[in-house]
């Protein structure tokens, strides 16, 4: 009996070890299956609308007269709802109905109290999503920028995920652009994802993520998985190495990517840097590569030899 009761001990002293770490690993499995499969069906659904903006109104308001914002709310119930299941749309004053949790925490740790009803606020996705002014950091360059911010909806998918989106119907078109230029007209729909609605965790990176539509025809849409933290910063040909030694299964974000990243910089911790993306605007050893700027919002041509940050997503 004694044996018995000592190899039972034993038993459960492993299992209380062991299972929370093997329950985490299975959680990790799901949402990356969940992750995977949500993002297929976004771009195929995206895929077969006809353009991403012109969706909704919004009428100023006056003295008599509150301003009137149905943008993204058009935008779900006439033009998504068309091309993806969805059972259950909510405006930006009922959120919490379509599952949207009442906080959330960011990849750095940080707890956000609750998702903003626009895009550009003080706890928002980005602050300087809809605004930006001349900083120090461009040195002479003088700019300004200012967009229009839409009131947030949500909805849930028959999948059982709730999403919150932000829409911006005046989203422009890529020119192939080859000198600096602002990235937040790009951006037509941003979309946050809870897989699990309120169950919990209600973390960036676990059950919480972001999938991006940018420009209006041919649209691109992306799901960047970032790592944690930030790989450090190098020239642009150590930055894939950065990359590998950090974890062999990540790699640098495209242009687009890291452009989302920029866009959800608050649910990622970002900090206020330059940063490499893999795409090439001129090949050869005075070729130039794209990299984001997370202060203003602008892409810029680097030069090969400029030390940029680095921050990686998974494969």
């Amino acid at each position: 009996m004694a044996e018995i009761l000592l190899s039972l001990t034993i038993i459960g002293v492993v299992a209380a070890i062991t299972l929370p770490s093997l329950t985490g690993n299975i959680n990790e499995r799901t949402w990356n299956t969940q992750r995977k499969a949500l993002y297929a069906r976004f771009s195929q659904a995206i895929a077969l609308m006809p353009a991403l903006n012109g969706y909704g109104t919004l009428i100023e308001g006056n003295e008599s007269t509150s301003a009137v914002d149905t943008a993204a709310e058009t935008f779900v119930t006439e033009g998504l709802a068309k091309v993806l299941k969805i059972n259950n749309i909510c405006d930006y004053a009922h959120l919490t109905d379509c599952g949207i949790p009442d906080s959330v925490t960011a990849m750095n740790g940080d707890v956000l109290s609750s998702f903003t009803t626009a895009y550009n606020t003080l706890v928002g996705l980005n602050p300087i999503f809809n605004s930006a002014n001349s900083d120090a950091t461009d040195g002479a360059m003088n700019y300004s920028y200012q967009q229009l911010d839409t009131k947030a909806a949500a909805f849930e998918t028959q999948n059982g995920e709730s999403i919150i989106v932000y829409y911006n119907p005046n989203c422009v078109a890529d020119m192939n652009e080859t000198i600096y230029h602002y990235t937040q007209p790009k951006m037509c729909a941003n979309f946050v994802y809870d897989l699990n609605g309120n169950k919990g965790p209600n973390t960036v990176g676990k059950d919480i993520g972001f999938i991006t539509a940018l420009y209006p025809s041919d649209p691109v849409v992306v799901a960047p998985m970032p790592l944690q933290a930030n790989a450090g910063s190098s020239i642009y040909t150590e930055a894939g190495r950065l990359c590998q030694k950090q974890d062999a299964e990540s790699r640098l974000p495209n242009r687009d990517e890291l452009t989302a990243m920029f866009y959800n910089k608050t649910l990622l911790g970002m900090p206020s840097s330059l940063f490499w993306s893999a795409s090439v605007i001129s090949a050869g050893s005075t070729g130039t590569i794209w990299t984001q700027n997370f202060i203003a919002g602008r892409r810029y041509p680097a030069a090969r030899s400029d030390i940029n940050s680095v921050r990686c997503v998974k494969r």
